[in-house]
C-alpha cells in the first residue's frame, strides 16, 4: 500500500500529522545512515505536514 495515497485519503489534520511522522522517520533514518538526501527529504516532508495542519486549522476557524 502506498503511504502517500493513504495520507491523501485521511484528509484534514490527520493527513498532516501522518505526513509529519513519515518525514520525521525519514529524517532520523537519513541521519543514522549518513544519507543527507534522505534527511533533507524527511525535513521537507515534515514541513509539508506542518503546513497542511496549519491550513486545516485555518479552514476550521473560517467555518466556525
Amino acid at each position: 500500500m502506498d503511504i502517500r495515497k493513504k495520507t491523501r485519503e485521511l484528509g484534514g489534520t490527520a493527513a498532516g500529522k501522518a505526513r509529519e511522522a513519515i518525514g520525521k522517520t525519514k529524517e532520523t533514518t537519513g541521519k543514522a545512515r549518513g544519507d543527507a538526501r534522505l534527511e533533507h527529504k524527511g525535513k521537507a516532508e515534515k514541513a509539508m505536514g506542518k503546513v497542511k495542519q496549519a491550513v486545516e486549522r485555518g479552514r476550521h476557524t473560517l467555518k466556525h
